[in-house]
């Protein structure tokens, strides 16, 4: 049989030409689950920011997959034992990791589903597609939630140095124009090895390790983190938060999308069973729910929906500012009374409640590198590991294992803030 026929090809301009066997695989990137990812933004709210940021969940989870495909040929070849079936399986596990992402992706997590996380969510929809499948997957969710003896398996598809942070962080890099955040993949791929069950880093891989740390912090600066994202994840979240006190107080809201409207009436918790209905629900949503919803509260009756829809729609954004003086006296009640006298000369709400909307204090955190938990190894000249941060040559990779915690304050930009 020609060899090309049992393949798929996807082209990417990260990776080059995808070549995807025929089979088990290919048959889930073509389920429904899968091909929604198609419709959820990568970066969230990131394409406000930077304009060509709209790559999708799909093209990352098809990224990753290769990756996968590499290191585990790799692996191979340094005389690493794998089987087919658990090739399989952790090229399954690596192509669903993140496919129990909503709508824009981490934006509206928690605003849809109380107490929620989207690896959790990953591994129901799993369990669904193993029913689906016959238990073809079961591989895949042991490797998946690590019960599976191969340990490494579990550290290629979660780890300080997995295969989705490898894709995400040079694809994320392409698309939104970062240069900073792209990573030498190729050179970690090829320098990783497996030692006593766990995967470690070749020592001639090392200053490439440092170059991914330095570009995981440098794109949480400038990209994840930025504040015109921040103010946008915010002002949507207060949209949301408005939808939901409305509904409270008997409001009659036009939702164009059924399932939306399955969340935001019945507010369900991830603490208690996630029922066929909610699943059901879930995995119809997607970035354009989100976006038909807004174009219809944008013409609500409620003033306050209404001119925050609008901010969004016309990127008519909050400003975020980050405060760096320690005990500004009295900021928030500073903060409020100038909100207040905006929103009364713009003739809109102007009570304490209302400019709760306007105003959002919170903290960006960011951690390049756990040293302590989930560390990365590097293989010394005596075949031994020896924890990243004790093997690198420069100093400056202790400085990136200390957390960033920046406090800031959202508020509309016709408040002058002269504090920071």
């Amino acid at each position: 049989m020609d060899k090309s026929k049992q393949y798929k090809i996807f082209s990417d301009p990260i990776h080059g030409f995808i070549s995807v066997p025929k089979g088990i695989i290919l048959n889930l990137i073509d389920h429904p689950y899968v091909q929604r990812l198609r419709r959820i933004r990568q970066l969230g709210l990131g394409y406000l920011v930077f304009p060509a940021a709209e790559h999708s969940r799909f093209s990352h989870a098809i990224g990753a997959l290769e990756l996968g495909q590499r290191v585990l040929k790799n692996l191979q070849e340094k005389d690493t034992t794998i089987s087919d079936p658990e090739i399989n399986g952790t090229l399954i596990a690596i192509l669903l990791h993140d496919i129990g992402h909503g709508p824009l992706s981490h934006t509206l997590e928690h605003s849809l589903i109380r107490d929620f996380n989207h690896e959790m969510m990953s591994l129901k929809i799993m369990d669904k597609l193993n029913r689906e499948f016959d238990g073809a997957l079961t591989t895949a969710i042991e490797i998946f939630t690590d019960q599976y003896p191969k340990k490494f398996l579990h550290q290629l598809i979660s780890s300080q140095l997995d295969i989705d942070r490898l894709d995400y962080l040079k694809r994320d890099s392409f698309f939104t124009g970062v240069s900073e955040g792209s990573v030498g993949i190729n050179r970690i791929l090829k320098t990783m090895r497996v030692l006593n069950g766990n995967v470690v880093i070749e020592k001639k891989g090392i200053y490439a390790i440092e170059n991914y740390i330095l570009s995981r912090r440098l794109m949480y600066m400038q990209v994840y983190l930025h504040k015109t994202v921040l103010s946008a994840d915010s002002l949507l979240k207060k949209i949301f938060r408005r939808v939901s006190f409305l509904i409270e107080e008997g409001e009659q809201l036009e939702i164009p999308s059924t399932s939306l409207q399955y969340f935001l009436e019945k507010k369900p918790s991830a603490k208690k069973v996630i029922t066929n209905e909610v699943m059901e629900h879930y995995l119809s949503l997607d970035d354009h729910d989100v976006m038909i919803c807004l174009k219809a509260w944008v013409k609500s009756r409620d003033p306050i929906l209404s001119d925050l829809t609008s901010r969004f729609l016309n990127r008519s954004l909050f400003r975020t500012t980050f405060i760096h003086k320690k005990g500004v006296k009295n900021l928030k009640e500073v903060i409020l009374t100038e909100t207040k006298r905006y929103l009364k000369k713009a003739g809109l709400p102007h009570d304490d409640f209302s400019a709760g909307f306007y105003i959002d204090f919170d903290k960006s955190y960011s951690e390049a590198y756990k040293y302590e938990n989930e560390s990365i190894w590097i293989l010394d000249d005596d075949q031994k590991a020896i924890e990243f941060s004790k093997a690198a040559d420069t100093k400056h990779i202790i400085a990136l294992t200390q957390p960033v915690v920046k406090p800031y304050v959202v508020h509309p930009k016709e408040i002058n803030l002269d504090f920071h």
